[in-house]
């Protein structure tokens, strides 16, 4: 696991600016969407929505609303994110003509793509319209100038994409927000080619931990009980069966963990309210008392400040690559298969040693 430290009040990206040629736009509206409320069997699609429900996914769309008036052009956290995901581009050989990307950090994967993948045509989706808007009036300012993009108001819960019709799907910081993660994954596979990538990057269940205790120490002492005020987020250790029950081949995790640091307690709300990624519970309580506020903020304060009087917030990102299948991808042998004994080996080599 790698751990990467940014300050918000000094740290930003920088990038060329130059004014690209005109680049050719369209609308593209599938007519089919699916749902996977059963997804035990990956193929299986079912019309009637995810029984279970954690996340107000109408709420999640109307903070995505209001993040695209407050988003940060030059967030270096959310930058480094989408770097490192679309990185992993670079290490395949074959190349991504069409490619989905779905929610979260839209605009700084396109900015992060820099010809990476060969892609051609570019489809970005998310529930809010005015994320997209935001992300149309920006193309200008792309480095991407050959690359087709269409807009989508889609929800990732029911893909409005057709099956087998995209090369790739990108999900950077979005995905984490779905009330059935596992049957939209399964959804991302079935819109994938034959060989098709699947690339996401979530929030783990580490992330905002210094935020927590504060807000559970200062409940208990305010209010005597406590309230979900941070939404539950997966293991590390779940990531890996969450791609291999949505079926996807050759599977892969790894995390990195960042530590921002802020001025205070409220530049990191405010940090949140500008990447979409506040609170969206279904049980949660709408009213946060004054005193509540003020005793977070101070407990948070005395127990995380560093000398420099900044606090720190931990961001931990799972990254999972999957693909879906294909008769040229590498397969185990099946077992039993083996022609040697590790017996035999130890015998051979195990003397020398």
């Amino acid at each position: 696991m790698r751990r990467f430290l940014f300050s918000q009040t000094s740290c930003s990206l920088l990038r060329r600016q130059r004014r690209p040629k005109d680049i050719p736009h369209r609308w593209f509206i599938s007519s089919t969407s699916f749902s996977t409320a059963e997804y035990e069997d990956g193929d299986a699609f079912q019309s009637s929505p995810s029984k279970v429900k954690i996340f107000d996914r109408h709420l999640k769309r109307t903070q995505r609303d209001r993040a695209a008036w407050l988003l940060r052009p030059n967030d270096s956290f959310v930058h480094a994110v989408a770097e490192n995901l679309v990185d992993r581009l670079e290490d395949c050989k074959k190349t991504f003509p069409t490619a989905l990307c779905l929610g979260g950090s839209l605009q700084a994967v396109r900015q992060m793509l820099r010809g990476r993948g060969a892609i051609q045509k570019f489809i970005m989706m998310d529930t809010s319209y005015d994320m997209l808007k935001l992300c149309k009036s920006s193309q200008r300012d792309s480095d991407n100038e050959n690359i087709e993009t269409s807009y989508v108001v889609g929800d990732e819960e029911f893909l409005p994409i057709k099956e087998s019709s995209v090369d790739l799907v990108i999900s950077c910081l979005g995905l984490h927000w779905t009330n059935d993660l596992p049957g939209a994954m399964i959804q991302c596979k079935l819109a994938l080619k034959p060989d098709g990538l699947f690339l996401a990057a979530i929030l783990g269940g580490e992330t905002l931990k210094e935020l927590r205790i504060a807000c559970t120490v200062a409940q208990m002492d305010r209010e005597g009980g406590i309230s979900p005020r941070v939404s539950p987020l997966a293991q590390v250790r779940d990531a890996g069966n969450l791609l291999t029950r949505a079926g996807f081949a050759l599977p892969g995790v790894d995390v990195d963990e960042y530590v921002v640091r802020y001025n205070s307690a409220l530049d990191l709300i405010e940090h949140l309210r500008a990447m979409g990624e506040t609170n969206a519970l279904l049980q949660r309580t709408n009213i946060l008392k004054r005193e509540t506020a003020l005793a977070t903020a101070a407990i948070y304060d005395s127990m995380f400040a560093a000398e420099d009087g900044t606090i720190p917030a931990t961001f931990q990102v799972i990254y999972m690559t999957g693909w879906r299948e294909h008769p040229s991808q590498q397969k185990s042998k099946r077992r039993g298969s083996a022609t040697i004994s590790f017996k035999d080996i130890q015998k051979q080599f195990g003397n020398g040693s």
